[in-house]
């Protein structure tokens, strides 16, 4: 059990902390509480020795983080960061998607830009000494336990076009210590008069952890290498499966047929079905072991 001190007021936490380590969510709609069921049945499945915190706002009926509940999920109650109105103009999704259009791949309706800010909550979680963060939209193949020891800030880079997107980090996994102090010294920079941040909360980490230590792809497999980049993916070694842009739980989407198997694989997990042996899936066309 933790012995850390109590969440910070604006928290509210359905349970004790059980560990001083967590893997942390983040769920404002109903869409990704899905998401956020089937990543939790596969940290699960991996025999992790931690606990499962979904930071969750308002915006989540009841009705969609029982079954994250029922699963032994600690649940923790937040709100959208208080920024301010000229900062929520320049992120607000219509005006964002103008000035930093995504051209490689189709954010979902559901998608809200300044939901993604909401990350930083996690800093809050002042009763975990050590933190793994993982997109409600993201799968955890094999145990990872080990990066509860890494260093913060810890993340891959964002791959899943051209080797040369080594030096850009995604957001989608990262380990963080905890700390108020972080927590304060985050605000101060993220709203500042007519600051831009260009992918959110993407880009703001990487600015505020400049020299942000590198987690292998394998640790964020991103979805789109199944077809840019098919020599790099490996089922025997990727650890986290991350489907950037298009949702799998999306009926027919864009890429659907392209992403069929990863697609299916993820449904897998989130209706509670059997799981194939992960070293035994065929790797995409054009891959080494494909």
């Amino acid at each position: 059990m933790s012995t850390a001190a109590p969440l910070p007021e604006g928290l509210i936490a359905d349970r004790p902390a059980a560990s001083d380590r967590a893997y942390v969510t983040l769920v404002t709609n109903r869409d990704y509480a899905m998401g956020a069921l089937a990543l939790a049945r596969s940290i699960r499945h991996t025999g992790a020795d931690a606990d499962i915190v979904v930071l969750h706002t308002g915006g989540v009926e009841q009705s969609s983080l029982a079954p994250l509940s029922d699963l032994g999920c600690r649940l923790v109650r937040t709100e959208l960061l208080d920024t301010s109105d000229d900062f929520n103009a320049r992120h607000a999704r219509g005006r964002l998607h103008a000035d930093a259009p995504f051209t490689k791949g189709r954010k979902p309706a559901f998608h809200s830009p300044l939901d993604n800010f909401c990350k930083l909550r996690l800093w809050q979680l002042i009763d975990y000494q050590s933190c793994v963060f993982i997109d409600a939209d993201a799968l955890v193949l094999r145990n990872i336990d080990k990066l509860f020891d890494y260093p913060e800030f810890s993340a891959a880079p964002n791959v899943y076009e051209t080797l040369r997107d080594f030096h850009r980090m995604n957001s989608g996994v990262f380990v963080a210590k905890p700390s108020l102090e972080t927590f304060a010294a985050m605000l101060e920079m993220l709203d500042q008069p007519d600051v831009f941040w260009r992918r959110t909360d993407q880009t703001f980490l990487q600015t505020f952890f400049p020299d942000w230590h590198g987690l292998p792809v394998t640790m964020n497999m991103l979805q789109y290498v199944w077809f840019n980049l098919p020599d790099l993916w490996d089922w025997k070694q990727i650890s986290v499966l991350h489907y950037q842009y298009e949702k799998p739980w999306e009926a027919d989407h864009p890429k659907a047929d392209r992403l069929r198997p990863l697609i299916d694989f993820w449904h897998a997990f989130h209706e509670g079905k059997a799981i194939p042996d992960i070293a035994s899936l065929a790797n995409p066309s054009g891959s080494d072991d494909g």
